[in-house]
């Protein structure tokens, strides 16, 4: 990470952390699921854990949860140690895992109820499914719920302590856009509560439009900490452009040719990078006018003919590319 990540990271602008993770590892045989993992997350925001598949962010979330011991390093949240004082943990956050086993013939308000008895105190039922969307169906049995329903009804039940910190893993995974866009509210409500939630996900723009700040973690590592917009600062280019260069699709192309294709490509007019998907060249820049006259003028005088241009802004999915050389989406 680059320096002001670093401080970003360390000092949070003077905000108090209601959680400091430092140096975990989780180990399994010779693979190593996290790799010396540090963060701190500050009281009141919404803190994302991005990456792809198999990036070691469950993991992570489960060691500060309290479900799985580190090999190495220490969680501390809302100010216990999550080893040595895990029952003061467990009073203090609410879990919502990624595949969470219901009890399907229970009534919506019966298994919330029965949640509720586990902790000394709890918070009034109805508000809470109020809050939730899921009043009308708290006399309906959980197997009747749909995908989206089950998702509320399962933060629902991480809520009935009243938590300090709400940890939410991935969500709206498998939810169409209407579920998607009912829960980001949802979230967002209790960010306005005053609740710190740590969200992971591999949703670019659930992560940009939620959080406060963005753990970007690849290969069980953190490679960037910073809030969205600055990640998307850090590739010094505001939009995009996007296509295919189809003569070039060829799987017998010389990789000479393909190198002096992307030399081209890196001296037209405001390109600051130049990045390729599969079949898809990316050039990102500054200045889109004068990089899509340029481009056009270099492609006719050198015979390269495009096809499906179009250009965008810059997002996180293109800062994950810029780093790692892979996007978000692949396993």
């Amino acid at each position: 990470m680059s320096d002001s990540v670093n401080a970003a990271a360390a000092f949070g602008g003077g905000k108090k952390p209601v959680i400091r993770a430092e140096g975990l590892v989780k180990r399994y045989g010779s693979f190593i699921a996290v790799d010396n993992v540090s963060f701190e997350v500050h009281r009141g925001e919404i803190f994302g854990l991005l990456g792809p598949n198999g990036a070691g962010k469950t993991t992570t979330m489960e060691m500060m949860e309290g479900l799985r011991r580190p090999d190495e390093g220490t969680a501390i949240v809302a100010g216990f140690d999550t080893q040595k004082e895990l029952k003061k943990v467990r009073q203090a956050i609410g879990v919502q895992l990624q595949s969470t086993s219901l009890f399907d013939l229970l009534k919506v308000k019966e298994i919330v109820r029965m949640y509720a008895s586990f902790y000394p105190s709890s918070v009034p039922i109805q508000p809470l499914l109020q809050d939730m969307i899921l009043e009308e169906k708290k006399n309906d049995r959980v197997k009747h719920l749909s995908g989206g329903q089950r998702q509320r009804l399962a933060i629902a039940l991480a809520l009935v302590n009243d938590p300090e910190v709400i940890f939410l893993d991935e969500p709206t995974t498998g939810l169409d856009p209407q579920a998607r866009r009912m829960l980001w509210d949802i979230i967002l409500k209790l960010k306005n509560r005053g609740k710190t939630i740590v969200l992971s996900t591999h949703y670019m723009d659930e992560a940009h439009i939620l959080c406060d700040r963005i753990c970007l973690m690849d290969k069980g590592k953190v490679i960037a900490l910073d809030t969205p917009e600055r990640l998307v600062r850090s590739l010094h280019s505001e939009s995009a452009v996007e296509f295919r260069l189809p003569q070039l699709e060829r799987t017998d192309l010389p990789d000479e040719e393909r190198r002096a294709v992307l030399a081209v490509l890196e001296s037209v007019q405001g390109v600051t990078g130049v990045d390729m998907k599969k079949e898809v060249y990316v050039l990102y820049t500054d200045r889109l006018q004068s990089t899509l006259t340029d481009w056009i003028a270099v492609a006719g005088a050198r015979g390269l003919e495009f096809a499906d241009l179009r250009t965008r802004t810059a997002t996180l999915e293109d800062v994950f590319i810029h780093m790692t050389g892979r996007s978000l989406r692949e396993e």
